[in-house]
């Protein structure tokens, strides 16, 4: 049998045989027959099985020439479409260069030192992040927003903890109302 393949065809009318021959007479045709597909090579243990299996061991051979030929014709079919596909589109017909071995090399080095302030899960902040939200409030507000932010059960939505920490901090502790705004020429 061919290296790879998976299967093979009996045809019908090889019933007509078989309805010949005992049970165990078929039970062994049919274990010579699986042997040879599997490249076993099988000696057949009695006459019968080696008469019984000759017709059927060439209409394998047929059909695996018929296979091989069906698999080299579709191999260029499929190289023929791959190479339709990559033609220019003027009349002259020339292949443009295909594309298949496009190779990109692409270094990337970072080394910039982030100093990390808090780190937890997938979120971290930035030692400058903090130092923004310090501007605005005190870092014991943070640190409790922080681990508050921590306990939550969904913070695997976030992104980035300092944008959720200061939107926390502003819902949570609301600026006080300075004086109305006065325009300039009141």
């Amino acid at each position: 049998m061919a290296k790879d393949k998976k299967g093979f065809i009996l045809y019908c009318d090889l019933q007509y045989t078989i309805n010949k021959l005992t049970d165990e007479q078929a039970g062994k045709l049919f274990k010579h027959i699986l042997s040879y597909v599997n490249d076993e090579d099988p000696v057949a243990e009695d006459l019968i099985t080696e008469i019984a299996f000759e017709p059927i061991k060439q209409q394998l051979k047929r059909d695996l020439v018929k296979f091989e030929d069906t698999k080299v014709k579709r191999s260029e079919a499929g190289k023929a479409g791959a190479n339709k596909r990559w033609q220019t589109e003027a009349n002259d017909s020339k292949r443009i260069q295909t594309i298949t071995k496009i190779a990109v090399k692409d270094n990337v080095k970072v080394k910039d030192k982030v100093n990390i302030y808090r780190r937890f899960a997938h979120l971290s902040i930035t030692q400058d992040e903090f130092e923004k939200l310090k501007e605005q409030y005190s870092e014991e507000q943070i640190n409790d927003t922080l681990d508050q932010i921590e306990n939550y059960a969904k913070n695997k939505a976030y992104k980035s903890l300092y944008l959720t920490a200061k939107k926390w901090l502003d819902k949570n502790n609301p600026k006080p109302k300075d004086e109305p705004f006065k325009f300039p020429w009141q």
